[in-house]
């Protein structure tokens, strides 16, 4: 099987996963992000122990699950923002138990484990401010007991996802100038410029469909996940390239694991959910 039938198949599967979790009911919601951010931690966090620094994973993978489900109940509604300080004392308490790992470099297992927090964990749980207390497209699922509406992250999603089809199709047709050779060798300013063109006509495409922007907003949209989009997935190349690896996992055969895939999420969504914050 071809790299890109393969790849394709893959795609395939992983929008009717992802984009159906997230979609389907608030509970599959919780669901589908809760498991993107466990299994990115968990990758960055086996990633890391590649260079004899040994993270604290169980910890880290915690305190992650803890932050978007406190995000997922403040969003709803259902907790006040007070209960954000509960990460006061866990946090606390990974810096403690570094005095008991007995690591040559302590500091650098807790700078791994907080950047994972902050690299990963914070992105992620802007998912559920960007879904519960909106409105919008309904969830597949009815129901009346919150207001709940994925539209932003369902557009999100395609955005960011066209726009990585459009630039790998374009850039194994066309590219020929590097953006950045010595990190990512095959990533052309021409697959960038074929991305940012696929990815702002689908917003334009679906802007009567999902609400919430007008199309210029859902353009300008594009481009902020086209260019943020670029700079995560250069980001997690260099952190690969680094430690000598191809991908940081293999669940997604063609895609690699769940850092390969939503590397470009984790530095476009919080300036995304800015955007719409500000001016949507």
């Amino acid at each position: 099987m071809s790299d890109f039938l393969r790849r394709t198949l893959t795609a395939v599967w992983i929008v009717i996963l992802i984009l159906g979790g997230f979609w389907l009911h608030p509970l599959s919601f919780f669901i589908t992000g809760l498991l993107i951010l466990t299994g990115s931690l968990y990758e960055y966090y086996v990633l890391i122990r590649e260079t004899g620094t040994r993270p604290q994973m169980t910890g880290g993978i915690a305190a992650g699950i803890i932050l978007y489900s406190v995000s997922t109940l403040v969003s709803a509604g259902l907790l006040s923002e007070l209960y954000f300080l509960v990460l006061i004392p866990v946090v606390l308490l990974i810096i403690v138990s570094e005095l008991y790992r007995k690591q040559d470099k302590p500091f650098n297992s807790l700078a791994h484990t907080i950047f994972g927090l902050v690299y990963i964990g914070v992105p992620l749980s802007l998912f559920p401010f960007a879904a519960f207390s909106r409105t919008g497209i309904s969830s597949l699922i009815p129901q009346n007991s919150l207001v709940f509406s994925p539209g932003l992250v369902i557009g999100f999603l395609l955005l960011l996802w066209l726009n990585d089809t459009g630039a790998y199709v374009t850039g194994i047709t066309f590219g020929r100038h590097r953006i950045m050779e010595r990190i990512s060798p095959r990533k052309s300013w021409e697959g960038f410029i074929g991305g940012l063109v696929v990815a702002a006509l689908t917003g334009w495409l679906i802007s009567g469909w999902l609400g919430v922007l007008n199309p210029a907003g859902w353009i300008i949209t594009a481009v902020i996940i086209s260019v943020s989009g670029t700079f995560g997935d250069l980001v997690e190349s260099m952190l690969k390239r680094s430690l000598g690896v191809k991908d940081s996992g293999s669940v997604m055969p063609g895609h690699g694991g769940f850092l390969d895939r939503f590397d470009s999420t984790f530095t476009s969504f919080p300036l995304v959910y800015l955007f719409i914050s500000l001016f949507g």
